[in-house]
């Protein structure tokens, strides 16, 4: 039996990107343009990748989709054109965490902290272990914090690799922060999808699929003390 044909949808950040793979392998990727609505060009980005890759929709087997955290309007198109797409063909779907894919961009390492902009200057952060080219595991929760507290919470680790656009944004924050540690800052991805592709693999090996109707977007609150004070 050959690999699945899976096509990868990531509006979770402002350009976003579609990506289609066979298995491990990525055939084609389109990055979006930021300073547009994803809801003007994501079926138009994916038309362009179906084109480019030589790929009709009735030949995909599996759609995958950014399921969050990320930009609340972005997600909710990418979620529902996801959704769309296989409930029409009759195939399974994949939600991949956001910032899961966001940890594989900066490659293997036995700690990584994903960032992700968040909005009004905060970002969602999440730690990770990046086992290799498509295994990730959390070690710990989803937060939705001001880049200050990130010293608090991953302050105490020597080996870091800092993933992400937030990354890139804060960077001499978390340069200012390193001293002597070992943190290292991996350079931007422009192209997520390509990353939620390889997830979207490993969960269909692990039978780790669902009707797209169950499909639900991820969103991180803010600390409950923080929503009262708001």
């Amino acid at each position: 039996m050959s690999p699945p044909l899976i096509l990868s949808v990531e509006t979770a950040t402002l350009s976003g990107s579609v990506a289609v793979s066979r298995g491990v392998e990525i055939l084609g990727v389109v990055t979006g343009d930021a300073s547009v609505s994803h809801s003007n060009t994501l079926l138009v980005d994916i038309d362009k990748l179906l084109m480019k890759t030589q790929v009709t929709l009735p030949e995909i087997d599996l759609f995958a989709v950014a399921i969050g955290p990320g930009s609340f309007t972005g997600l909710r198109i990418g979620i529902a054109t996801t959704k769309a797409l296989a409930a029409t063909l009759d195939r399974q779907t994949v939600g991949i965490p956001t910032l899961e894919a966001v940890a594989l961009s900066g490659g293997v390492s036995a700690e990584s902290v994903a960032l992700l902009p968040a909005g009004r200057g905060e970002v969602f952060a999440q730690l990770f272990s990046v086992l290799g080219p498509d295994v990730v595991d959390a070690l710990d929760e989803a937060v939705h914090i001001p880049p200050a507290q990130l010293l608090d919470r991953y302050g105490h680790l020597e080996t870091v690799t800092w993933c992400g656009e937030g990354a890139i944004t804060h960077r001499d924050l978390i340069v200012g922060w390193a001293g002597n540690r070992d943190w290292a800052i991996a350079p931007r991805s422009n192209d997520l999808a390509s990353h939620v592709a390889r997830l979207a693999f490993t969960g269909f090996q692990r039978n780790q699929f669902e009707n797209p109707f169950t499909l639900r977007a991820f969103y991180v609150r803010p600390a409950d003390a923080k929503l009262k004070a708001q």
